[in-house]
């Protein structure tokens, strides 16, 4: 598989460009598997809500989220809209383009992790709504050293990794639980095209924190090995489906199409047989690999195959714990915006109506009801 395009990387001070209404990056590749047909260079505006029933949804290439291609090219998709009387058109983008143009409300829907979806849209004043919880990360983000290095031989060692990602809160976690802090290391930022080359020249380098398929790679090399991943800190990292939530109160059927298409694609990649077989070979090629490689990122991807799996996680106390860990640490580094005093500035609700933060400000919505549904069969 092909690197994820930038999935996790942020643009500093992007919450604020936002608000000031920068031009968007249009997307560089598109697929509009459902719907009409969006050319590379066209943008993607969105319909306003409500308006003619057609609505645009964003993806980008990662394990997790090849599932919506699939659904969008076996029909799959085109069934669940034709059922709710809507038209859906998908649209791959480039990870961070997507969720520029998510918070530019140039696409109604996009995929995007439970960081970004707090420090983009939510902190760029976008309402929200988590429609499907759909995985997380469970060892596809890893810290590797050589030499034998630990976590608690990180200190004084410069680490690469790209700056305000995953990768950096994955570091962060680990210093934490290991009673360590950041002051404590060397960060060295470097991008996610040239950090797996880079680190597999350099023998002196010793830490490297990265993703798949990066990862994959270089544990490969002799004297390096995976010291702390993703799969230490499970529920942490989501990847998510989000709405902006306008558009999902003025169109549940949006979000009934979507649920619906998206459990069946789960129903199907969780059975054994020809027919998954020739699902997963789909979308390993869509993402530009072979179904072996594809296999072996879903590895170390926790899909919630089952809605009411998600439902349950979404629920629970403990995605309230790990949302708490995410605030704190996008507080901490300024990525909730210019002038914010605390990680209480941006509300964010639960499906049992309690709030993290600003009562006054809620701008991210975890909802399990359009989940539930797929799970009672109301769909």
């Amino acid at each position: 598989m092909r690197p994820r395009h930038d999935r996790y990387l942020l643009a500093a001070g992007l919450a604020a460009l936002m608000l000031l209404g920068c031009p968007q990056s249009p997307p560089s590749d598109s697929d509009a598997s459902a719907g009409s047909e969006t050319g590379p260079s066209e943008p993607a505006a969105a319909t306003s809500p409500g308006q003619g029933g057609k609505f645009k949804v964003a993806w980008s290439i990662y394990a997790g989220w090849m599932p919506w291609d699939y659904a969008g090219s076996s029909g799959i998709l085109k069934k669940w809209a034709d059922k709710y009387g809507i038209e859906i058109e998908l649209v791959r983008m480039d990870y961070i383009p997507s969720v520029e143009a998510f918070v530019a409300q140039q696409v109604d829907a996009c995929v995007m992790t439970n960081m970004e979806a707090l420090n983009m849209p939510a902190a760029s004043g976008v309402d929200s709504t988590v429609l499907i919880l759909g995985d997380y990360s469970n060892g596809n983000d890893a810290i590797l050293t050589r030499g034998g290095l630990g976590v608690e031989d990180l200190a004084g060692q410069s680490i690469s990794l790209v700056e305000l990602s995953v990768s950096h809160y994955l570091l962060a976690r680990a210093l934490e639980t290991h009673g360590m802090q950041e002051s404590d290391v060397t960060l060295q930022n470097t991008s996610d095209a040239d950090i797996g080359p880079i680190f597999l020249a350099d023998e002196a380098q010793k830490a490297v924190v990265t993703w798949n398929p990066i990862v994959m790679e270089v544990e490969q090399a002799p004297g390096v090995e995976k010291i702390f991943t993703s799969a230490d800190i499970p529920g942490e990292v989501l990847d998510l489906m989000v709405v902006r939530t306008e558009v999902l109160t003025e169109n549940p059927a949006l979000g009934k199409a979507l649920t619906g298409a998206w459990y069946e694609v789960m129903e199907l990649m969780s059975k054994d047989g020809p027919e998954t077989d020739a699902a997963i070979a789909a979308m390993a090629e869509a993402s530009g690999t072979d179904a072996g490689s594809y296999t072996a990122q879903l590895a170390t991807t926790a899909m919630f195959y089952q809605p009411q799996a998600a439902v349950d996680y979404t629920t629970s106390e403990e995605i309230k714990e790990k949302m708490n860990f995410v605030r704190k640490f996008c507080f901490d580094h300024g990525m909730l915006g210019d002038g914010v005093s605390s990680e209480d500035a941006v509300g964010v609700a639960f499906p049992d109506g309690s709030i993290q933060g600003a009562e006054n400000n809620v701008k991210l919505r975890f909802d399990a009801s359009f989940m539930q549904m797929a799970a009672d069969g109301a769909l």
